[in-house]
């Protein structure tokens, strides 16, 4: 039998009894009936008592009887009746600092700069962000500039009764030294009060958790030599002469150090391929990285990848990410609970959306919203930091651990059928507009109702690739077979001129498998052809072969010319190294006599194009150049006809590139320059980036061959910042095969 001294509080009996019997919070809540939430208020004494039936039912989950069931009973009785004080004894003490301070250099020298030239600082960020633990360093390092003191309050922003202003008041008159029966009652003689004791003295307050505005506006300017620091997860937007500073997670160099302070270095570093996923898997929250650092600490037998591996799983990885009572999902949970009730339907939906980031528009086919709604909606959230502005303007994103919180809410909160239908709207949106906006870039240029310009629907497809990338996954693995045949289709011309920034292996593969679905044989050999085109791309000629013969096909079967023809126009490009010199310029030809009877821009360009290219790899340069300025001939006059596009426009750019390489073969760089800087401000003009830096990698070619050493460096500068850019080391290795010419 264990009896207390008869001085413990509720929650210290109740603290005690629980780790002797070797339960969790968790635990003894599943045995109890009473909340997890309570049962931490009442061990840290935030809350006084449970209620008598409560106190019962935690009695007999503890396994209590005789004299210690009997005090368990009187202390909660007696704390019941108690009056609770209107403030703790002792000063406003500030927080303790973590056993292990490491990292946020640069955001403790920012914070100490800003509260040495202004009155007041917020700190603001997401829960678990590390926004009280960044000013416990910042007071601890700043206290020889603050000699009267540095005080602290927590105002409980998140509770659902926040610290009252005159509660606040009564701790930080005490703790400068008004004596408990000296403290005004009324909150105007209290602030007058404040403002005389800190006159003549430089004190740090720090408001720890702040609420509102209201909550915070009385503390504020007190006196000249004294700061007051605030920290908040919501932007308290209303509050006038704040700097504010806005805290993200921890970076990677900072994260490794915090797992090396806890766990120790030796194990961390015993472990290097593991260690970087783990810091992703916590989305580099200093809240998570300490509990994983806890965990592993408290299990020494564990490896890192043991515990990475229990995070893996995204159903389990919030509940993974708790150490005693300290936990991950509870941080969220309380910013989750202050929200409104729109404001939480709308963050359970937005778990609907697939990709990184996303804007007004996806908010309101989630929320099913008017576009004002969706703002006003947004707004609340990335105030209360549970959804993050993001890269752009009038974009925003989830924390990753924040996106699992919201897909909990939404599976919990949410039935089947509203989750269903808010998938299938979110999806079903994503992939008409990425359809709508690839048949933009067809040379036909049919126009739709969706986009009134190339130039939008290419900034739409930029913006939103995460997301329509990642809803056609996931309309592959849901079967809509037809709707990702749409995308697929097309996306041929977009491929083109986007062929560097998207896996185009995977979206044509899914064309082509969605074609088999569907019995589609006539598609089948056309998402074929697409496919080999992609492989190509990625200089993996050998399976692009493979591709287009497979296409030829399927064509034969389908009685399909005009699939036929680009099969063989692709094919004998590739035969031409692979298989047969005779063979691949048997096939150009006939390639060419089966697309006279289709439309020039769209099919007898290109084709024509391409053997052309097949002349000039064939060494036969003048034919090669003759046939190109033909078709470049034809282009132009059938733009002054009234046909120029943007997407013919790009086209007609690559036949003035061709014409440039047949003069640079032949050795006449001085005719060949002038020809590839026209291809490059075209491409430039059309917005076809990718394309311009390959002209201007010839270009910067041509002008090496002729002595034009500092023109050719500017350009293949150029060149290797687009190709940097778009993440392409492969066009940037030839750029600097190229540099190395010049002496």
């Amino acid at each position: 039998m264990r009896v207390s001294d008869g001085q413990s509080t509720f929650g210290e009996l109740l603290l005690r009894y629980r780790r002797d019997a070797g339960l969790s919070q968790q635990g003894l809540a599943e045995r109890s009936g009473v909340s997890v939430r309570a049962l931490r208020e009442l061990e840290q004494g935030r809350a006084r008592a449970a209620q008598r039936r409560s106190a019962e039912e935690l009695a007999d989950a503890l396994g209590l009887g005789g004299d210690e069931r009997a005090e368990f009973l009187q202390v909660a009785e007696r704390a019941r009746r108690r009056r609770p004080a209107t403030s703790p004894p002792g000063p406003a003490e500030m927080p303790p600092l973590p056993s292990h301070p490491v990292g946020r250099v640069a955001d403790l020298d920012e914070l100490q700069r800003l509260l040495r030239v202004n009155p007041t600082v917020a700190i603001v960020g997401q829960p678990g962000v590390g926004k009280t633990v960044l000013a416990a360093y910042a007071a601890h390092r700043l206290r020889d500039e603050f000699p009267d003191g540095c005080l602290a309050v927590d105002l409980r922003g998140m509770d659902e009764r926040p610290l009252p202003v005159q509660v606040v008041f009564d701790r930080l008159l005490q703790a400068l030294g008004t004596g408990a029966g000296n403290v005004p009652a009324v909150v105007d003689e209290q602030a007058g009060r404040y403002r005389a004791l800190l006159e003549k003295r430089k004190v740090l307050v720090l408001l720890d958790n702040a609420a509102s505005e209201a909550q915070v506006r009385p503390f504020l300017a007190a006196a000249p030599g004294s700061r007051t620091l605030v920290t908040c997860r919501r932007t308290l937007a209303g509050l006038e002469g704040v700097r504010w500073l806005y805290l993200e997670p921890f970076d990677d160099g900072d994260a490794e150090a915090l797992l090396e302070a806890v766990v120790g270095v030796d194990r961390v570093r015993a472990e290097p391929g593991v260690v970087g996923e783990l810091i992703e898997l916590c989305g580099n929250l200093p809240l998570a990285l300490r509990i994983v650092g806890n965990r592993l600490a408290s299990r020494p037998h564990w490896s890192l990848r043991y515990l990475v591996n229990q995070l893996r799983n995204e159903r389990t990885r919030l509940t993974a990410l708790s150490a005693g009572d300290l936990q991950v999902r509870s941080a969220f949970e309380v910013s989750y609970r202050g929200l409104s009730p729109q404001g939480r339907r709308l963050f359970r939906r937005l778990a609907a959306v697939p990709g990184a980031d996303f804007g007004v528009e996806l908010a309101q086919v989630a929320g099913s919203l008017t576009e004002s709604e969706a703002f006003e909606l947004l707004d609340e959230l990335v105030d209360a930091s549970m959804v993050l502005a993001g890269p752009a303007e009038g974009r925003f994103r989830f924390h990753d651990l924040l996106r699992l919180f919201a897909r909990e809410r939404w599976e919990a909160e949410d039935d089947d059928a509203d989750r269903s239908v808010t998938t299938e709207a979110v999806l079903g949106h994503l992939l008409d507009m990425a359809t709508a906006a690839g048949t933009m870039f067809w040379p036909e240029e049919p126009g739709n109702e969706v986009f009134d310009s190339l130039d939008e629907a290419r900034s739409w497809l930029e913006q939103e690739r995460p997301s329509w990338l990642a809803a056609l996954r996931e309309a592959v693995r849901t079967g809509w077979h037809s709707e990702v045949l749409a995308l697929a289709q097309a996306m041929h011309w977009y491929s083109d001129d986007r062929w560097q920034v998207v896996e185009w292996v995977e979206v044509f593969g899914a064309g082509v498998e969605a074609a088999r679905a569907l019995g589609d044989v006539t598609a089948e050999a056309q998402q074929l052809n697409f496919l080999g085109w992609a492989h190509s791309m990625v200089a993996d000629t050998k399976a692009a072969l493979e591709q287009h013969l497979l296409a030829l096909g399927r064509a034969e079967v389908a009685g399909d010319r005009l699939e036929r023809m680009w099969a063989l126009a692709y094919a004998s490009y590739y035969e031409y190294s692979q298989v047969d010199r005779a063979r691949a310029m048997e096939h150009a030809r006939e390639s060419v006599e089966l697309a006279a009877s289709y439309d020039f821009w769209a099919v007898q360009l290109p084709v024509r194009y391409r053997f052309g290219a097949l002349l000039l790899l064939d060494g036969q340069h003048e034919q090669a150049l003759a046939l190109t300025e033909a078709l470049h001939e034809e282009a132009v006059r059938r733009g002054r006809a009234g046909e120029a596009t943007k997407p013919r426009n790009r086209l007609t750019a690559i036949l003035v590139e061709g014409m440039a390489r047949c003069l640079h073969a032949m050795g006449r760089c001085d005719q060949a320059v002038p020809l590839f800087a026209r291809s490059r401000v075209m491409q430039q003009e059309v917005g076809a980036t990718g394309l311009a830096a390959d002209a201007a990698l010839w270009e910067g070619r041509c002008c090496i061959d002729a002595g034009a050493h500092d023109e050719a460096r500017e350009l293949l500068e150029y060149a290797w910042t687009v190709f940097d850019e778009l993440a392409m080391p492969t066009r940037c290795a030839d750029v600097e095969s190229e540099l190395a010419r010049i002496p």
